[in-house]
């Protein structure tokens, strides 16, 4: 099969797993900012980034059709709103958000919007997210999440030419490579892999969507609640292996810039609502994935599947109350193991909200 859009000569799909824990793991992007504030641009770069399905299509229209076919297998792969419903329970609704500040994601559609200003509590991933100084002060607790704590540094873990591709991806982004020397692979993976652009708006104090809903709720007098912690959240990562990460890491910095494409490309994707298309998508363009297949099961275990199940455990009590509106990253959602599924086991009616 003919490969489009020349990513990168050897970008493996690490990279975009990488991409994906920033949508899946949503307090990262405001860790980055707070790191980085010290580099804000004076104005907001450019996004850029091209649409790789649209490309894909007019390219080669055999393997658009099988991004559909597969696409089109994936449980629950289309719509972002979903009722959920259980007898003696008053409803509420799950939706699938984007953890970034682009203006096309920031805004509830129709439906979602009259269902989140009904809703009497609101649920999102950690508001730790809230309290800014909250949050560095749980990280901070266990510093070894974050930073090495011993003689490691990251260009120990390197080889000669991988140390190179970090300095030189690094200097690219003005960033010193002395100055984050010990800091955790995944840490810095995020933030090189957040566009310039993004960084800029999250500094300047656009925010996201899920905190947006949030705050909006509690100037409100609704209630609002978390699934998860941050510290948790990060220990989910720091439990992949170093090697993974470090690789991870490296191939994120050779996408240089092609990475806008995989952001403008999910962006897209989200904007229709096709969420089951991500990964079909992106194993089709991306070459290499093949062999990383065991990188990719055991991201895909613990970054979704495993978290998947703990937001529906701590969602239960929350929901039992009714007439919630439960927000987390879209990626959550689609899947055999994803939320929508999961909430089925657990005895809901789950129906997508057109």
């Amino acid at each position: 099969m003919k490969r489009v859009i020349a990513i990168a000569d050897r970008a493996a799909i690490v990279s975009l797993k990488l991409l994906a824990a920033l949508n899946a793991l949503f307090f990262l992007s405001f860790l980055i900012v707070l790191l980085l504030a010290g580099r804000a641009h004076a104005e907001t770069p450019a996004c850029g980034g091209s649409d790789l399905l649209a490309s894909l299509a007019k390219s080669d229209p055999a393997a658009f059709k099988k991004v559909e076919t597969e696409a089109a297998a994936v449980p629950n792969g289309k719509g972002l709103l979903w009722k959920l419903e259980k007898p003696g329970e008053k409803p509420s609704f799950l939706f699938g958000t984007m953890h970034v500040t682009d203006q096309r994601v920031t805004k509830l559609p129709a439906a979602a919007q009259k269902a989140y200003d009904g809703a009497d509590t609101i649920i999102i991933e950690t508001t730790e997210v809230l309290d800014k100084s909250k949050m560095m002060a749980a990280i901070a607790a266990e510093p070894g999440l974050m930073m090495f704590t011993d003689n490691t540094t990251l260009s120990s873990l390197l080889s000669p030419e991988d140390a190179a591709v970090l300095n030189k991806g690094l200097d690219a982004r003005g960033i010193p490579p002395a100055t984050v020397a010990k800091m955790k692979p995944w840490i810095l993976s995020a933030m090189v892999a957040l566009p310039a652009c993004e960084v800029a708006r999250q500094t300047a104090g656009t925010p996201v969507l899920d905190v947006k809903l949030a705050s909006d709720a509690k100037a409100n007098g609704k209630s609002v609640e978390g699934l998860e912690t941050v510290a948790g959240q990060l220990r989910a990562m720091a439990s992949l292996p170093l090697a993974f990460h470090m690789k991870g890491l490296v191939e994120t910095l050779r996408l240089g810039d092609k990475a806008n494409d995989l952001n403008e490309t999910m962006i897209v994707l989200y904007q229709r609502g096709e969420v089951g298309m991500f990964w079909p998508l992106f194993r089709t363009v991306l070459p290499d994935t093949a062999n990383d297949q065991a990188g990719y099961a055991a991201f895909e275990q613990t970054m979704i599947t495993s978290r998947n199940k703990v937001m529906v455990e701590h969602a239960e009590p929350i929901l039992a109350k009714g007439n919630a509106f439960m927000a987390v990253g879209a990626m959550h959602l689609p899947g055999p193991d994803g939320l929508v599924e999961d909430f089925r086991k657990a005895g809901y009616t789950v129906t997508a909200v057109n």
